[in-house]
């Protein structure tokens, strides 16, 4: 007697949440829009158009891509900028001008990186997590808060 085999089909492995993103995920701003006003939302932006104005998405990603012009201030989590930017940059993480991106404007954010290529002409304000605008730490003792403006000054 033999018993029949039944094969179990793959169950594929789900891939990480930052490793692709759906376009759900996502929204896109394509080549021949224009958008005067104020962009606020709660998902992630691709930004091939003109935007003008200002853009808020505090805990997301905005990404211009080549096509992308933008006369805006913008907040978000992430930025990343491979076209044309003019305005302020305020990132709660990062902000990553690529070798093709341009950016006239200062940035505030965590973490920089600019790429061989890019352009930016501005000021840069490298803030720690809990950080004031005036370069104190919420936290710090007076000791603590001179030395980390020191430090700050050499960035």
């Amino acid at each position: 007697m033999s018993t029949p085999t039944t094969t179990a089909e793959p169950i594929p492995a789900a891939a990480p949440r930052n490793a692709t993103m759906n376009s759900q995920d996502q929204a896109t701003i394509g080549k021949s829009l224009v958008i005067k006003g104020e962009v606020t939302g709660s998902e992630s932006l691709y930004i091939d158009g003109r935007v003008e104005g200002s853009i808020n998405l505090p805990g997301n990603r905005v990404t211009i891509g080549r096509n992308g012009v933008v006369n805006a201030n913008i907040n978000a989590r992430e930025i990343v900028v491979t076209g044309k930017v003019r305005g302020n940059l305020v990132a709660s993480d990062r902000v990553d001008i690529r070798n093709e991106g341009s950016l006239t404007g200062d940035v505030i954010a965590q973490r920089i990186s600019i790429e061989d290529g890019a352009f930016f002409k501005g000021g840069i304000d490298i803030r720690k997590p809990g950080q004031k605008a005036n370069g104190e730490d919420k936290t710090a003792t007076p000791a603590e808060t001179s030395t980390a403006a020191t430090a700050g000054a050499r960035v």
